[in-house]
C-alpha cells in the first residue's frame, strides 16, 4: 500500500478535502452550466445546433490535449502552487467566457477553460492521493467526487435561474458567478492546501519526453488507460443525449429535465460518498463490480424508454445518476493507486487526457448512431445502449487486472 508523504491531522485532512471538492466542484460547474444554455446561446449569437456542439466539444478535447502538455512540467513544481496557478488562469478563461460577444470569441474561451479546468480535475486527484492513504482512498474520492453530484444539482437549474432572472446580464450571468465562487475557493485553498513537494525529490532520467514516455508505455499504465477509456465509452455515450430522448420520445416538457437533474444529483451528492465508504470498507475492485453491474439495468431502461409516468421515469433516471457516476468512485480510487508518488502526476495528467477524450470521442460516436425521424423522434438510441453496457462489461474484464503500486522506500 502507497504511503501518503504528508501527515495530517484528521480535521486538517477533512478541510483540505473540502477544499479539493470546491475546485473539483467550480470546473465541472463552468463544464455542465453550458448545456442549459443551449437554447438562450443559438438564439442571442444566432447560432445553429452544430455550433453549439462545437462549443460543448471544445472543452473537452482541449482538456485532453492540455492533460498531455501537462505531463511535460506536472511532476517539476509544488504540487499547491501549480494548482493554485492553474486556478487562477480557469478564472480568467471563465471570466473571459462571460464576456464573449460572439461566437468565435466564446469558443476560444471555453477552449481555455477546458484546458485549465481539465489539468485541475488531474491536480486534484493527485492531491487526494498524495495525501489521502490507499485504505481511505475510497471515501476521500467519494468525497472529492460529490462536486460532480452538487455541480448536478446546482448547475443546470442555477444556469437556468441566473439566466432567466438577471435580464441585463442573460446566458453571461453564470460564468460571473462561478468566477466570483472560485475566487472565494481561491482564498481558502491559498490558506488550507498544503504543499506537496516529495515527488520532486526523486531522480529522473532522460529528458522530460522520454519520462513521459516511460510512463505511458508501462504496462500496468496502459491497463489504467484502456479502462478509464471504457468507462467513458460506458457512460459517455448516453449521458449527453438523455435530455434530448426524453423530451422527443418519453414526451416529458423541458422543465423536467431540470428536476431530472435536481433529484439525480441530490441523491448522489450521498450515495457517492457511501459508495466511497463501501469500497474503503471491502475493497475497491468488490464495490466497483457490484456497482458498475447493478449500472446496467438502468442504462438498458434509460435507452429503451417509452411514454411512461412520469414519476417511473425520475425513478429511473434517479437511480441512473446514482449507479453510473457512483461507479467512477472506486474507480478513480483504483486508478490513482497504479502509479508510484513520484510519477503520479504525470500518470493522473494523462490519465485526465484519456478521460477527456474519450467522453468527446464517446458522444461524437453516439452522435453517428443516433439519427432523426421526420417527425423528430431519436432514432437507435438502444444501439447507443447496448455500445455502453458492452464497453462497461470490458472494464469489468479489465479491472481485475489492475496494481497497486508498491510503496516507496522510507526515507
Amino acid at each position: 500500500m502507497t504511503t501518503p508523504p504528508t501527515r495530517l491531522t484528521p480535521r486538517k485532512e477533512w478541510l483540505v478535502l473540502l477544499t479539493l471538492a470546491g475546485i473539483q466542484f467550480t470546473h465541472i460547474l463552468d463544464f455542465m452550466i453550458m448545456m442549459p444554455l443551449g437554447p438562450q446561446l443559438i438564439r442571442v449569437l444566432q447560432i445553429d445546433t452544430h455550433q453549439f456542439g462545437l462549443l460543448l466539444s471544445s472543452y473537452t478535447f482541449t482538456a485532453a490535449i492540455s492533460g498531455l502538455l501537462a505531463a511535460t512540467y506536472i511532476e517539476r513544481f509544488d504540487r499547491r502552487k501549480l494548482t493554485l496557478a492553474l486556478y487562477v488562469l480557469f478564472m480568467l478563461a471563465t471570466l473571459c467566457c462571460g464576456l464573449a460577444q460572439t461566437f468565435p470569441q466564446l469558443l476560444v474561451a471555453r477552449a481555455l477553460a477546458g484546458a485549465f479546468g481539465g489539468i485541475l480535475g488531474a491536480m486534484v486527484q493527485t492531491m487526494v492521493a498524495d495525501v489521502i492513504p490507499f485504505e481511505r482512498r475510497g471515501k476521500a474520492m467519494g468525497t472529492v467526487m460529490a462536486a460532480f453530484s452538487l455541480s448536478t444539482v446546482a448547475g443546470v437549474p442555477l444556469g437556468l435561474v441566473l439566466a432567466n432572472h438577471i435580464p441585463s446580464l442573460g446566458w453571461r450571468a453564470p460564468f460571473f458567478f462561478i468566477v466570483a465562487l472560485s475566487m472565494v475557493i481561491f482564498v481558502i485553498g491559498y490558506r488550507l492546501l498544503p504543499s506537496l513537494t516529495g515527488h520532486m525529490r526523486h531522480t529522473r532520467q532522460g529528458n522530460i519526453f522520454q519520462q513521459i514516455f516511460l510512463v505511458a508505455k508501462h504496462p500496468e499504465h496502459l491497463k489504467g488507460f484502456l479502462f478509464i477509456a471504457l468507462m467513458m465509452l460506458g457512460g459517455f455515450t448516453v449521458i449527453p443525449y438523455i435530455a434530448l430522448y426524453m423530451t422527443t420520445n418519453v414526451g416529458l416538457p423541458e422543465s423536467f429535465i431540470t428536476l431530472v437533474y435536481l433529484c439525480g444529483g441530490a441523491a448522489t451528492f450521498f450515495t457517492s460518498q457511501a459508495i466511497g465508504r463501501l469500497a474503503d470498507k471491502y475493497g475497491k475492485p468488490a464495490i466497483f463490480r457490484r456497482v458498475a453491474l447493478a449500472s446496467l439495468v438502468p442504462m438498458l431502461i434509460t435507452t429503451h424508454l417509452v411514454p411512461i409516468a412520469w414519476w417511473l421515469v425520475l425513478i429511473n433516471s434517479t437511480i441512473f445518476f446514482v449507479l453510473v457516476p457512483g461507479r467512477m468512485v472506486p474507480a478513480m480510487a483504483m486508478v490513482s493507486a497504479i502509479a508510484p508518488q513520484q510519477i503520479r502526476g504525470t500518470f493522473m495528467s494523462l490519465v485526465s487526457s484519456v478521460q477527456m477524450a474519450f467522453a468527446g470521442l464517446a458522444s461524437l460516436v453516439a452522435g453517428l448512431i443516433i439519427t432523426r425521424a421526420p417527425t423528430g423522434e431519436i432514432l437507435h438510441f438502444n444501439v447507443v445502449g447496448y455500445l455502453a453496457v458492452g464497453c462497461t462489461l470490458l472494464a469489468l474484464l479489465v479491472a481485475p487486472m489492475l496494481r497497486v503500486a508498491a510503496a516507496p522506500p522510507a526515507p
